[in-house]
């Protein structure tokens, strides 16, 4: 380096710790995600000191194991690009894990992780994590689903009208919006998806974080959450099957025909012959509304309704591992329409959302089937996209409550 460049470096470093910033990180850029390891140290207390950073709409933290957990609190702060102001602290939730088999359980580089934060565009950091031991390998995730050339920008779609399936269960599929029309990148899926025999059950999850989004971002939201599970926390795919924004705009999630049972990565011990939707936002904090309730009633009832599902029913699922909540092997009954918590020890889909259960599984009911045929629009799943199905039969035995515990 040359004096004139040195002097520059210094006097640049000097004029951002007088700001009281780290020079922008060192970080790992991987497809939108750059990766900024926690420094060592206390086994109870680390810290990433406020630093400017490459830009980023989405953060998280993952670390080595991915059966270790982060029993405490980890905490971050950002800095709006637009503003340049920093936002309060705030929790990321810590309750992740990676499915209990699978692909997505054995793929190498899985790691374990928090629930991502949507924070907006965003280019600095300040991270804090404490707790009885913390696992090992830490490092913040910083997500910006604009970079890259497969970063693909969309607009409100309006809804299609498909006809219903066949039986006595059946409805209308709903609206979706394409994994191509909201910008997954498909390079980044390796692995063909897993599938199931058949779907029981629907879980209802929240994606946390923040509601203070426009519905305009809705398709970035996603891209993050997509970024966030393949590149961080190691899957193959998104973790959920679909996803519903504030607005009611329904999302395809994870790859493999919507109306097939594909594996999911969502609730730990419970994701065979389940599926799942989630609804962008923190419904701990937030009340929904009549178009979330509306949506993810429509998904439910729609995707039951293949395998002839009474959506206000019960059904046995077997746990596929001891997550904290169930013991491997225990036979759990449950609503078909469930929430998160119900098989797994966390505050998910949030409470506002879990007291509006009841509800969503009488609009589930109550959906309609009389709707005609329209024309297909750009951006919306044909049936070419959504798959044939696999023609499994409905579930017998759906009643069996006498097996476990009911969620509700």
């Amino acid at each position: 380096m040359t004096p004139r460049l040195l002097r520059t470096a210094v006097a640049t470093a000097l004029a951002l710790g007088a700001l009281g910033l780290t020079p922008s990180a060192r970080a790992t850029p991987s497809d939108g995600v750059h990766t900024v390891r926690v420094p060592d140290g206390d086994p109870h207390d680390r810290s990433l000191a406020p630093r400017t950073t490459e830009p980023f709409s989405l953060i998280g933290v993952t670390w080595d194991d991915p059966d270790a957990a982060l029993d405490g609190t980890a905490e971050v702060r950002t800095r709006s690009r637009e503003s340049g102001a920093w936002s309060a602290w705030r929790p990321l939730e810590t309750e992740s894990r990676r499915p209990e088999t699978g692909p997505d359980h054995d793929r190498a580089g899985v790691r374990g992780s928090t629930q991502p934060l949507w924070t907006g565009p965003s280019d600095g950091v300040q991270v804090r994590l404490s707790g009885s031991r913390l696992p090992e390998g830490l490092r913040v995730e910083l997500v910006d689903p604009e970079a890259g050339s497969d970063a693909v920008h969309t607009e409100a779609v309006d809804p299609d009208v498909v006809p219903p399936a066949a039986g006595p269960q059946a409805a209308e599929r709903p609206a979706m919006t394409s994994r191509s029309a909201w910008g997954a990148d498909e390079s980044l899926v390796k692995d063909p998806p897993t599938y199931t025999g058949d779907t029981k059950a629907m879980f209802v999850h929240h994606t946390a974080g923040t509601n203070d989004y426009s519905c305009s971002e809705s398709a970035s939201i996603v891209r993050g959450v997509f970024l966030y599970h393949v590149q961080s926390n190691g899957w193959n795919d998104i973790g959920y099957h679909f996803l519903v924004d504030k607005c009611g705009t329904v999302f395809e999630g994870r790859a493999g025909g919507v109306d097939k049972p594909v594996l999911g990565a969502h609730t730990y011990g419970f994701n065979t012959a389940t599926s799942s939707v989630s609804v962008l936002g923190d419904y701990s904090t937030a009340a929904t509304n009549a178009a979330v309730r509306a949506s993810v009633a429509k998904v439910a009832a729609w995707k039951l309704g293949l395998y002839g599902i009474d959506p206000t029913g019960t059904t046995v699922l077997t746990s596929g591992a001891d997550n904290g909540k169930y013991k491997l092997g225990q036979k759990v009954t449950f609503h078909r329409v469930s929430g998160h918590r119900d098989g797994y020890p966390t505050e998910c889909p949030g409470q506002h959302l879990y007291d509006d259960l009841p509800e969503i599984r009488t609009l589930a009911a109550n959906a309609g089937t009389t709707a005609e045929p329209a024309a297909q629009q750009p951006g919306l799943l044909d049936e070419d996209e959504a798959g044939t199905g696999t023609g499994a039969g409905p579930d017998a035995g759906n009643d069996a409550a006498d097996e476990g515990v009911l969620g509700r």
